[in-house]
């Protein structure tokens, strides 16, 4: 019986093309100006978790060598927020919410015993709470930037009523960034009504209880609010201080 639910072969490289294309075409016939982008997406993707897939089969039997994966993902996970909330990738203060998110919750788990030191397993675990806090930075700190161009005129009202930078800023982007926390808390809030997330599919899949699966998938979950909820904040927080901005003309 085979352990898993799609079949490897030309079949699913013709769906994956498809797949691609009618996306791209859809987004081109909607106008919404992604349709080169999507393509471009998928081939990078299908590249490099092939990479990946060979690197992790080669690193995971040493913990230096893991160590190592876990600091380029986080590395690239930076400069891709950095990419979106400031338009340039080398702004690397976006890398200060990813990292104390991700690497605070992945280290309790590991001095708690909770995950295994090996490489096989703080890899996928690491790669899921960076990715969470990446994508958490990422909206939090557009939706900052674009609540305080929009309501500049608010934030000026409060420093003439005498509130320091920070504060005037908080109280204009604070509750648009939290929003950001709207994908996670929905996901989480209807898992197993709506959706079936990727760990607990993957669990079962590898022949787990379904009991086992859904306990790997609330950990998961729990995991990802924590490490977003701590990347919201400390992002909110460096806009207020000036650290995340946009490039200006």
């Amino acid at each position: 019986m085979s352990t898993t639910m799609l079949v490897v072969g030309p079949k699913l490289a013709v769906a994956l093309v498809v797949l691609t294309a009618a996306a791209a075409a859809v987004v081109t016939a909607g106008k919404l100006g992604h349709g080169r982008q999507i393509a471009v997406a998928a081939i990078r993707a299908a590249l490099q978790l092939a990479a990946v897939s060979l690197l992790i089969a080669a690193i995971v039997a040493s913990l230096w060598a893991t160590a190592g994966f876990v600091v380029v993902m986080c590395a690239v996970a930076a400069g891709t927020s950095s990419r979106r909330i400031t338009g340039r990738v080398r702004g690397w203060w976006a890398g200060v919410p990813i990292v104390a998110g991700s690497m605070s919750v992945v280290a309790g788990l590991l001095l708690a015993g909770l995950v295994p030191l090996r490489g096989i397993a703080i890899i996928p675990v690491a790669g899921i709470l960076i990715g969470g806090a990446m994508t958490a930075t990422s909206l939090a700190g557009r939706r900052a930037l674009d609540e305080l161009t929009g309501r500049r005129g608010e934030v000026e009202a409060g420093l003439a009523l005498g509130f320091l930078p920070r504060d005037a800023v908080l109280l204009v982007c604070r509750p648009a960034a939290g929003q950001a926390l709207i994908p996670a808390l929905d996901q989480t809030r209807t898992v197993g009504l709506v959706t079936l997330p990727g760990a607990f599919v993957g669990v079962l899949l590898g022949g787990a209880t379904p009991l086992a699966a859904g306990i790997t998938q609330l950990f998961v979950l729990v995991g990802l609010l924590a490490v977003e909820a701590i990347a919201v904040v400390l992002t909110v927080e460096l806009v207020a201080r000036g650290r995340l901005a946009p490039i200006t003309p």
